[in-house]
């Protein structure tokens, strides 16, 4: 039996260049998003834009998931999805929950909503995705006994090696150098179902760093596009406190390497 990691994360957090990481170290058999099929194929909760099916995927909770288990035979398998996809669905499957081994990656909520509203002025309150998040992660704490890690995207992009190292190192994965250089720029093929929200990453050939000037315009520009749009504030206002308490578990969770 073999290692199936799950990083559950929300919209616009980084997660596509984390699971590029993944990608690249070349052990892992990865996965993007196979729970958005339920969410948005099979069960219609909305239509999500730049969204192209691909033909012969499993498309029910429990189809995804018995494929999940079934790769995980043979393979080690890491795939990222979004909580709300899988709650609370999966709380009725503690099996296959404590099957996985589960991290979370947060991103600042001005930053992220700000990006998902550009690309989807009709985002629901749910796909912002910090609240399924932790109620997932209070969930999998306190009725599955499980310690999952949890990433801010911010470490990952300040220093992507030391980001994953200490990840790596929470959950017994080796370091591997090879995965923060994209020689190949070209996108894996799965990423063309949703080509639409991943242009950066898609011709990227590593992460790169932010800068103090682009932290301190995001305050700015998230009041301007809140003036604009007022729905804005209130979904930040709404998911904030989430953010908070997930921050707060990876601060009490880090390693100390």
């Amino acid at each position: 039996m073999h290692r199936i990691v799950a990083l559950w994360c929300h919209p616009r957090s980084m997660s596509t260049a984390v699971e590029r990481i993944m990608r690249e170290r070349g052990d892992f058999t990865c996965l993007h998003e196979p729970f958005m099929y339920d969410y948005y194929l099979h069960r219609q909760v909305r239509q999500m834009p730049y969204f192209e099916p691909e033909a012969g995927r499993p498309v029910s909770y429990a189809e995804i998931r018995d494929d999940l288990l079934a790769r995980g035979e043979s393979a080690d398998v890491f795939f990222k999805d979004m909580s709300y996809y899988v709650m609370p669905a999966m709380r009725d499957d503690a099996d296959f929950a404590a099957r996985l081994t589960h991290a979370f990656l947060i991103r600042n909520p001005k930053r992220s909503i700000l990006s998902y509203h550009r690309l989807d002025p009709d985002l629901s309150c749910e796909e912002i995705g910090l609240e399924a998040q932790w109620r997932h992660f209070e969930w999998l704490r306190d009725d599955c006994g499980l310690a999952p890690a949890v990433i801010e995207a911010e470490k990952v992009r300040e220093d992507p090696r030391s980001a994953m190292r200490a990840w790596w190192s929470a959950v017994g994965l080796n370091f591997v150098e090879r995965a923060f250089t994209w020689n190949d720029a070209e996108a894996p093929k799965d990423w063309g179902q949703v080509s639409g929200w991943h242009g950066d990453v898609q011709s990227s050939t590593g992460i790169r760093p932010g800068s103090a000037a682009e932290d301190d315009k995001l305050a700015a520009e998230f009041e301007a596009a809140a003036r604009d749009a007022p729905r804005l504030a209130e979904l930040l206002r709404h998911h904030e406190p989430f953010y908070d308490l997930l921050r707060a578990e990876a601060a009490r969770t880090a390693p100390s390497n």
